[in-house]
């Protein structure tokens, strides 16, 4: 039996323990929905191509996603490579081995920083853009009304810019790529005075096809999930401008943590999968 103090504790965890169960419940019924949005989308998709990915639909989508975020990546790119060389120099000086500098520097922009570095730019910049404009739609009832006009807004709406995303994440991730790779060449040359010919020679050993070809095929799942993440938000988003607001900062929030889950399982499953094609891949840096 409870003391009056040790029942006064025990009634003040019941609404905690209330509060947790009711959050816990949303989350599985939030994913359960997401589930079925994204399920829906895949199916016009696959079901219906032609009338989904019309031209004149797909079109201002790809000029959006892609074209428009070509400054911000560029950018980025550029300045991590030349981050991780001035970053990076002086402890491979130390040892000798500063001519090898560019191979380490791009073989990590290739396979891991510079996919996830392009698919959080187009999550903070396509992705935020995405659910505050479908948020707004849903607000001011433009999704009922295409509804009352027997169009599913799904089809309309969502399709084209799911394969927008998924389409210029890969391609802006090329691009980030090279950019950080010419600002690593940049700093380490130009500045530091490494040797052009030793920086790419050694960038070649480094970097084979499968480095880059794995961060590409990972950049397709980041847009594919920046995609159906955004529009999902800005479908669900709660009444009012707080509400296309709260859209907007859950849609990059959710895509950063979905990026950074499925470059994991991702970038675990290129490395077993080249292991089992390449059993006896020789060790670069022997």
């Amino acid at each position: 039996m409870c003391g009056n103090a040790s029942y006064a504790r025990c009634v003040s965890v019941v609404p905690r323990i209330a509060a947790f169960g009711f959050a816990t419940q949303q989350n599985i019924c939030g994913f359960g929905r997401f589930v079925r949005f994204s399920t829906a989308t895949m199916r016009h998709l696959v079901g219906h191509p032609l009338q989904s990915l019309r031209w004149r639909l797909l079109g201002p989508q790809l000029y959006s996603v892609g074209v428009l975020s070509i400054p911000v990546v560029a950018i980025t790119g550029a300045f991590i490579g030349m981050i991780l060389s001035l970053e990076g120099f002086n402890q491979f000086a130390a040892i000798g081995q500063q001519d090898r500098l560019g191979g380490i520097i791009n073989v990590s922009v290739v396979k891991q920083i510079g996919p996830v570095l392009a698919a959080v730019m187009v999550a903070g910049r396509v992705g935020g853009a995405l659910a505050a404009e479908l948020g707004t739609m849903r607000v001011t009832e433009q999704l009922d009304a295409l509804r009352a006009m027997a169009t599913d807004p799904i089809q309309y709406l969502v399709v084209p810019r799911v394969v927008a995303c998924t389409i210029m994440t890969p391609i802006l991730t090329i691009y980030s790529n090279m950019l950080g790779s010419l600002g690593a060449w940049f700093v380490t040359v130009k500045i530091f005075g490494v040797s052009g010919q030793d920086y790419w020679f050694w960038t070649a050993q480094f970097v084979t096809w499968r480095e880059p070809a794995g961060g590409v095929f990972k950049s397709m799942f980041f847009g594919l999930a920046i995609g159906l993440i955004a529009c999902y938000k800005g479908f669900n988003c709660r009444p009012g401008a707080a509400g296309v607001g709260q859209a907007a900062t859950a849609s990059f929030v959710s895509s950063f943590m979905a990026i950074i889950m499925i470059n994991l399982v991702l970038a675990q499953f290129i490395n077993t999968l080249v292991r089992w094609a390449y059993p006896n891949l020789p060790n670069v840096f022997g």
